[in-house]
């Protein structure tokens, strides 16, 4: 298996510098990634750097927790967009999950997907599969599966945990077809990627990417 192109090459830790995100775009040209996910701040940067290449340049919204107000959310999408992001990676507001508050979670994604959409560009969902029950996840997969995503993403790699088999199989039972599935948080090692593509996965979020594809652990950054 071609583990790299499932990788989205991911830095997101507060403490990043640009010699770090320059780093990371050179291994997700050297290595073939599909991906590099990077702070907001680094947009424009891995955007230049990128282009001549195939790999997508993705941003998070609303990270880590979710629940920055709709209005933040949207100014942060534009930003990205505006910067040259090809894919954005949104924080659900688990607030109004755990009030049930579906209606203000529909709103909201089928806002940003509006944006996202326009610019031809891709919208991954977070929804912190983790911190979720089974049920909250199929709720998640029905009633925002049709909004407007392209992807339902796993977790942030910030809760107490990330990414599970059992939650990609979860996903992709409840889901439309049409919509892909990127786990993240957790993946270390390609026997736990593999066994998350197998269950699903469309797409993986790993700060381990190197270590992974070239099974030497001492590559292993830790920048999520």
């Amino acid at each position: 298996m071609n583990i790299a192109g499932y990788i989205d090459h991911t830095i997101l830790k507060p403490t990043t510098t640009l010699a770090e995100v320059e780093k990371l775009c050179g291994e997700a040209v050297k290595y073939g990634f599909a991906a590099v996910c990077v702070p907001p701040s680094f947009v424009k940067r891995a955007d230049a750097i990128l282009d001549p290449t195939d790999v997508k340049v993705a941003t998070v919204v609303g990270f880590p927790f979710g629940y920055s107000a709709t209005e933040a959310k949207l100014a942060e999408t534009v930003l990205a967009l505006v910067d040259g992001a090809d894919e954005i990676d949104v924080v659900i507001n688990l607030i109004a999950l755990r009030m049930n508050d579906w209606d203000f979670l529909v709103k909201e994604v089928k806002l940003l997907a509006e944006v996202i959409r326009n610019k031809g560009k891709v919208f991954k969902l977070i929804v912190e599969s983790g911190i979720l029950s089974d049920n909250e996840i199929i709720e998640c997969c029905e009633k925002l599966g049709n909004a407007g995503i392209d992807f339902m993403k796993t977790s942030t790699g910030y809760a107490e945990k990330g990414a599970t088999v059992e939650a990609v199989q979860l996903m992709r039972k409840h889901l439309p077809s049409n919509i892909k599935i990127k786990a993240s948080g957790g993946i270390r090692d390609f026997e736990f990627a593999k066994k998350l593509v197998d269950a699903g996965a469309d797409r993986l979020g790993c700060s381990a990417s190197v270590a992974i594809v070239t099974g030497d652990p001492s590559f292993d950054t830790k920048g999520y």
